[in-house]
């Protein structure tokens, strides 16, 4: 069971005021890393003029992301795909260098040996504070990306932040996990497209911007966290995004959005104060009843994989790719595509 980080009552009367700007964008990424830096650092340097401590740019925006899911033709080739980049290699420096003071989540593919994780890192004064690989995995996307295996917060000067990807934030356990963990803050960097049957002709109706938009508001006041929600814009491959980048108050409320198209969500947070007026009376954290619940629901826990699961009780190989910060149970894993 995840242990609680510290107080579940965090941003009572001893939190100081900490009155953060924070944006979240919309924008389209290509497979062109130099063109993807050059667009990061026109979204910095705009964010920055509006006094921006905290910058969350989409899924995929150091390289793009996929072009259809399930992924075909060229995302399946060893050289197809969206650029596997070193978790250290010059490409997060350069993100780091055009942070500067800013606080910047970005998401791109990792390399790590013959491994390739659909990742994100958040960067500040030119060094990395955070990392994340994607948990869940929709249509597919594990013919293209091994699967992360853990949930985990950090600190940074905006306070204790956690991010995820995507679909991460379709399930509950995820968001817990970081809240438990301490988080205040949490980020959620998406390449959320239409819904591929029956899509809307309008962006705005669509089935599955509903979705994106509905659990970004539920996240946010189930945990009651400040919710900072990025997208990509426009159509890449066979994906149309449906934008809508978003900050969310601790009490499920919007406080800034993009709308459909490509643009910058700004919104000013005092997060402790947030945080209290969210936690006031109904705390979720702390009226929790863990013992009460199924061990399943304490944990994000690793994500279900057929191959592992038809295997007999005893014979599963041990997992040959880099341990994860926290333990967890070992599973067979495909090489980079």
């Amino acid at each position: 069971m995840i242990a609680d980080r510290g107080d579940a009552t965090r941003g009572g009367p001893a939190a100081a005021s900490r009155a953060v700007t924070i944006a979240a964008v919309t924008a389209p990424f290509t497979r062109d890393l130099d063109e993807c830096l050059a667009a990061i650092s026109v979204l910095v340097a705009g964010a920055r003029r509006r006094g921006v401590d905290l910058l969350v740019l989409p899924e995929g925006a150091l390289g793009g992301y996929l072009r259809a899911l399930p992924p075909r033709g060229d995302d399946l080739t060893p050289r197809g795909g969206p650029p596997a980049l070193d978790p250290d290699g010059p490409e997060i420096t350069r993100l780091a260098a055009i942070a500067g003071d800013m606080v910047v989540c970005a998401g791109y593919a990792e390399r790590d040996g013959r491994y390739r994780y659909n990742s994100a890192v958040c960067v500040h004064g030119g060094g990395v504070l955070g990392r994340h690989r994607k948990v869940h995995q929709p249509l597919g996307e594990s013919l293209a990306y091994e699967a992360g295996r853990c949930f985990t917060a950090f600190d940074s000067p905006l306070g204790r932040m956690g991010m995820m990807i995507c679909y991460d934030k379709a399930f509950p356990e995820s968001g817990r996990s970081l809240a438990l963990d301490g988080a205040d803050i949490i980020a959620c960097l998406s390449a959320w497209p239409a819904a591929r049957t029956h899509p809307a002709d309008d962006l705005a109706t669509d089935r599955w911007r509903h979705r994106f938009d509905l659990y970004d508001q539920v996240r946010a006041l189930e945990n009651q966290v400040v919710w900072v929600s990025s997208n990509q814009a426009g159509t890449f491959g066979s994906l149309r995004f449906v934008g809508n980048a978003k900050i969310v108050h601790p009490d499920g409320s919007v406080l800034a959005s993009t709308g459909t198209g490509a643009g910058t969500a700004v919104a000013t947070v005092d997060v402790p104060a947030a945080l209290r007026a969210a936690r006031r009376g109904l705390n979720h954290l702390r009226d929790r009843r863990a013992a009460s619940y199924d061990k399943q629901c304490l944990l994000a826990g690793e994500p279900y994989d057929p191959r592992r699961a038809a295997q007999p009780a005893g014979s599963r190989a041990a997992d040959p790719r880099p341990a994860d910060p926290r333990p967890v149970s070992p599973r067979p894993a495909g090489p980079v595509r």
